[in-house]
């Protein structure tokens, strides 16, 4: 793993202009490049539709610390294909090999004011991997919990208590819902 963490920095229409330290992007708000990787499978029980793999953020994280998002966030690497960083980070946070294929369903972007006074400002490209998995060991310095939740579940808690999920969440939640109907 590499000392120094950056994150790629680029325009609105995604296309890379530098590179930057990750903290610091966070500091100044910089729109960067950013993944959120949703691994689903069909429902394990009686219910039709689908079951989603939801990490709690590990409370050291440096922003959001404890609470819930989509399988896996992170940032590519300079010259790193999206596919190659959901499969890197992947492993390093939960230790699952994808084993299916990587769907980019879509990007959008946000800014956002986070704890810690930082800001998040991604364009974000959502990646969808539709695989079982049946063993999850989370990397502790990266996740604190792991579960897996209905599609109605997830939907009744977003509604109920929207404060225990990341920012982001909620409109991956959203764009990967509607590609699964």
């Amino acid at each position: 793993m590499q000392s120094t963490q950056y994150v790629v920095l680029c325009d609105k229409q995604g296309r890379t202009i530098a590179t930057k330290d990750k903290l610091q992007a966070h500091i100044d708000g910089d729109l960067h490049l950013a993944f959120s990787v949703q691994i689903c499978r069909p429902a394990q029980d009686s219910r039709s539709g689908y079951e989603w793999l939801l990490q709690q953020r590990a409370i050291d994280k440096y922003h959001s610390g404890g609470l819930w998002a989509n399988t896996c966030c992170s940032h590519p690497l300079l010259e790193e294909s999206l596919e190659q960083a959901c499969h890197r980070r992947v492993q390093e946070e939960l230790n699952i090999s994808i084993a299916s294929r990587v769907q980019t369903l879509s990007h959008f972007i946000y800014h956002a004011q986070l704890d810690n006074q930082l800001i998040e400002h991604e364009y974000d490209f959502i990646l969808l991997v539709e695989q079982d998995v049946s063993a999850v060991s989370p990397n502790p310095d990266e996740v604190m919990a792991t579960q897996w939740c209905h599609t109605d579940e997830i939907q009744a808690w977003l509604e109920t208590k929207p404060e225990q999920f990341a920012v982001w969440f909620k409109e991956v939640f959203t764009r990967v819902s509607k590609h699964l109907k």
